[in-house]
C-alpha cells in the first residue's frame, strides 16, 4: 500500500519553489483559528505531499552534485603552462 506523498502523480506537483510557496499558504491558514476541521485535514495531507516532493527534489540536486564534484576531482589535471 502507498502512502499519500507517493500516490501523488508527478503531473499534480509543483515546482520546488511554487510548493515551498504553498507550504506556506497552508501553514498560515493552519495558524489561523478560522479553518474548518475538514479543511485542516486535507490541508495537512497536501503540505505532506508537497513536503516529500520538496524532500525529493532535494535529495535529487544533492545527488547530481555530488556526481558533478566527484567527476571533476577524477579528471585529469592538465598542465596550461
Amino acid at each position: 500500500m502507498s502512502n499519500d506523498a507517493t500516490s501523488a502523480k508527478d503531473e499534480d506537483l509543483p515546482s520546488y519553489a511554487l510548493a515551498l510557496d504553498e507550504i506556506q499558504e497552508i501553514l498560515a491558514a493552519l495558524e489561523s483559528d478560522a479553518t474548518d476541521v475538514d479543511v485542516l485535514a486535507e490541508r495537512v495531507r497536501r503540505a505532506n505531499v508537497l513536503i516529500h516532493h520538496c524532500r525529493s527534489r532535494l535529495d535529487d540536486a544533492r545527488f547530481r552534485v555530488t556526481q558533478i564534484v566527484a567527476s571533476l576531482e577524477t579528471e585529469p589535471k592538465t598542465d596550461k603552462s
